[in-house]
């Protein structure tokens, strides 16, 4: 494994030790979430309505790129046809759901008058040896070259608590957007299509290098976790959604032996 970092993993490792390294280390197969694939369909179809000359970004247009979208997605991987139900009448209604995430979309934006400098951006940079990497759904650049990073959500906004975590993401990228083009971005905004909610904030350069230090600290623990093959299962709210309760001993399951320290790390 490289010494790389992207936000997932590194929630990941927070959250819990055990999970990053099922999902880093052992590389255990995990089920498609009809929740994820569904957010997948939609940043797709959020991505492609780009591509129309602005005039033609209408919502109709962008309604008629879901079920491209999808058949796109079957192709490449024909098992996510389960997520959508076994008779038209499921699939119909998988559909309209994304549908709906559209629509919102559309309610709180007009593509129309927006020209993103960037989709899908692949973002890297290099910490001293540690690679931080991801994809921020859309970069835009305005005439006097303020950077805003935007990323879709296709859940609900989250309560003021867990602001912070929600926010661990775009901090991640806007770092790596202070690294590679030394420039902190002037906006951070998640847009939560489920209600229609968005979560704006503005960091400055002090805040980022604080997080450096931050994601240093992380991967200094994930690093002591690799060598020693400690990783620690940590219970919390969240192992409901997880799918290695037989491979933990928090629910009575056994850990895998560990197989040692991946090649390169």
């Amino acid at each position: 494994m490289p010494a790389s970092l992207s936000p997932s993993r590194a929630s990941d490792f927070m959250q819990c030790p055990l999970l990053y390294r099922f999902r880093v280390i052992d590389k255990l197969p995990e089920s498609p979430s009809a929740a994820a694939s569904r957010g997948t369909l939609v940043h797709s179809v959020l991505e492609r309505i780009f591509d129309v000359d602005a005039p033609k970004r209408t919502l109709e247009r962008a309604l008629d790129l879901v079920p491209h979208a999808w058949e796109d997605m079957l192709t490449d991987e024909p098992e996510l046809a389960e997520l959508a139900g076994s008779t038209p009448h499921d699939l119909a209604t998988w559909l309209r759901d994304a549908e709906k995430l559209v629509e919102k979309w559309f309610a709180m934006e007009n593509p129309q008058f927006l020209e993103p400098a960037e989709r899908e951006l692949y973002v890297e940079a290099d910490l001293d040896g540690l690679t931080l990497r991801g994809y921020i759904d859309r970069l835009d650049v305005a005439p006097g070259g303020q950077i805003r990073v935007v990323d879709y959500k296709t859940g609900r906004a989250p309560s003021e608590l867990f602001e912070n975590k929600a926010l661990f993401q775009m901090k991640f990228y806007a770092l790596a957007i202070l690294r590679t083009r030394g420039v902190v971005p002037a906006r951070l905004q998640l847009m939560y299509l489920s209600d229609g909610q968005q979560l704006i904030y503005r960091p400055d350069r002090d805040e980022l290098l604080r997080f450096e230090r931050t994601l240093r600290a992380i991967w200094q623990a994930i690093r002591t976790a690799v060598a020693s093959g400690d990783f620690r299962p940590k219970k919390s709210w969240s192992c409901k959604f997880c799918e290695h309760h037989a491979r933990c001993p928090e629910f009575g399951g056994v850990i895998p032996p560990y197989p040692g320290p991946p090649a390169g790390f």
